[in-house]
């Protein structure tokens, strides 16, 4: 299977750091342009959360037979649950001729750094591990538990996040009119400027 064209986007950064929101205002800016891929989850869903929009929620047993179907570009397990990102996921948005997002964790990108992908890389971190627990604790989602273990996970992927070669740029999401206005020259300069004869 030849690479994907246009090149997939891949965002990855601790839960809390904002990517979401920014991955929110960049595809309202431009919607012709980015398509996202649903991930799958064994989670149950949260307060709000829509089946095929926020996430494809699957029992933990079909989730399982697809992997080992392989049909997952990229899983990883989290508090028990399983997350991960299916081949049909992002050819629906290739297909489309848009250039589809993936949001991951770091056990993520360094599975799709080893497949065919070719992606781009972002970094989204908080400007501090005690602003990202600030922001999880206004949350309320978390057990003390859970929240603790997501602040762990955190801090181990910042390690991996700033080394250099890791990814092609890292947004510091202080302030989120920066951070977008910094995305958004990446995208422009880089990302929608692309070659996808390369």
């Amino acid at each position: 299977m030849a690479p994907p064209r246009p090149r997939p986007l891949v965002f990855c950064g601790p839960s809390g750091s904002g990517k979401s929101t920014l991955v929110s205002r960049m595809t309202k800016e431009f919607p012709d342009k980015f398509g996202f891929s649903v991930s799958h989850t064994t989670r149950s869903p949260r307060l709000g959360e829509i089946n095929g929009q926020h996430y494809h929620f699957i029992v933990k047993e079909e989730m399982e037979q697809a992997i080992s179907e392989d049909k997952f570009i990229e899983y990883a397990i989290f508090s028990g649950n399983i997350y991960g990102t299916s081949k049909a996921a992002v050819q629906k948005i290739i297909d489309q001729g848009k250039i589809c997002i993936l949001d991951i964790d770091v056990q993520g990108v360094k599975k799709i750094k080893g497949s065919n992908l070719n992606a781009w890389y972002i970094f989204v971190e908080p400007p501090s591990l005690e602003e990202l627990e600030k922001r999880l604790r206004a949350r309320n989602t978390e057990t003390e538990e859970s929240l603790l273990q997501r602040l762990k996970v955190a801090e181990e992927e910042m390690i991996y996040g700033k080394t250099p070669g890791n990814f092609h740029i890292i947004i510091t999401n202080d302030n989120l009119d920066h951070a977008y206005d910094k995305l958004k020259a990446f995208l422009v300069n880089f990302v929608l400027n692309d070659d996808f004869s390369k």
